[in-house]
């Protein structure tokens, strides 16, 4: 396997090896763990597409594209509220 050297700033560098060693792992190890945890956007499409697919399925969910814009703006407003509740 060859390594790669990707430039981060010292504090950054830190903070991922304090939590690696929190975990028991090398800073290697963890940020191998953490890429396979993560999705790529194009594989969260995926993913979306298929939960839609999967809610159609189960009980006719299949919002207008309207409906959608609509939905997203009122979780986006709500997600809002609630971070602004936590401070």
């Amino acid at each position: 396997m060859t390594d790669a050297n990707i430039r981060i700033p010292t504090a950054v560098r830190d903070r991922l090896a304090a939590i690696a060693a929190g975990e028991g792992m090398s800073l290697r190890a963890y940020l191998a763990h953490l890429v396979g945890t993560l999705l790529t956007p194009a594989e969260r499409a995926k993913r979306a597409e298929r939960t839609c697919e999967m809610l159609r399925e189960w009980n006719g969910y299949d919002p207008t594209p309207t409906e959608e814009t609509s939905l997203d703006a009122e979780l986006d407003r709500r997600m809002t509220e609630a971070g602004a509740s936590v401070i």
